[in-house]
């Protein structure tokens, strides 16, 4: 039985990343946006995006005195 291996990178505010020397894939934490060959590829097609940073959760609750 073999350990999955995984590697992964960062690049633009995207998941760069490869399983067990599978194919690099481009993702965003719930979207894959293409997948490639090689990680020069893949790298190449994250730097041509925009810059992408998560949408942001819900505002904390202030705590009001009263």
């Amino acid at each position: 039985m073999s350990v999955p291996m995984l590697n992964k990178m960062h690049m633009n505010g995207y998941d760069v990343l490869s399983v067990s020397n599978g194919p690099w894939r481009v993702c965003t934490q719930g979207d894959r946006l293409g997948s490639f060959d090689t990680r020069e590829e893949a790298l190449a097609f994250a730097a041509s995006l925009p810059g992408y940073r998560a949408p942001a959760g819900r505002p904390a609750r202030s705590h009001q005195p009263k």
